[in-house]
């Protein structure tokens, strides 16, 4: 899985499962590019993940979650709730602002 974290005023946190870096998903009006820099951080296991979105959880950041990994580790997580997730091109994505 890889995590990037923007720091900011409010940190923005982006995870993505490892096998969608470099793609991109289009459908109708909505589409996600994974190619950029945006997602492309640090390659982190499950564990390393999980503890990273408990930490900024408390921290007020802001989380951008792609793939089926990353979304189901942020429920686990308590970040996101399954009525906020959409799907495009059947991968799942979850925008939250804490």
């Amino acid at each position: 899985m890889n995590l990037k974290i923007h720091n900011s005023y409010r940190n923005v946190v982006a995870i993505c499962d490892s096998e969608l870096m470099g793609k991109r998903f289009e459908e109708e009006k909505r589409q996600i590019d994974l190619s950029g820099e945006f997602f492309n951080g640090e390659e982190m296991s499950e564990e390393q993940v999980l503890a990273i979105m408990k930490d900024e959880k408390t921290e007020d950041a802001t989380f951008n979650i792609v793939g089926e990994k990353a979304v189901e580790l942020a429920l686990k997580a308590g970040i996101i709730k399954k009525e906020g997730i959409i799907k495009i091109q059947g991968i799942p994505i979850a925008l939250t602002l804490l």
